[in-house]
């Protein structure tokens, strides 16, 4: 049973865009490893922009500073 884990910012990601990410996910393990879509977990996180960070700063600082 396959269970892939995809995390996210939290940044106004739509019910439809996590749908086709679930569904996409699920037919990549589909089509490359042969796996069982019935039996595939794809579970979606959502994190605060304050709880993520890159290269020492936090994805909100960045997008504050424009990055």
């Amino acid at each position: 049973m396959p269970f892939v884990n995809i995390k996210i910012t939290r940044e106004g990601v739509t019910a439809e865009q996590k749908e086709t990410l679930i569904k996409g996910t699920t037919q990549l393990l589909v089509d490359v490893l042969g796996k069982n879509p019935a039996t595939t977990v794809v579970i979606i996180e959502e994190v605060d922009t304050d709880n993520w960070g890159i290269g020492g700063d936090s994805v909100s600082k960045r997008r504050r500073d424009g990055r």
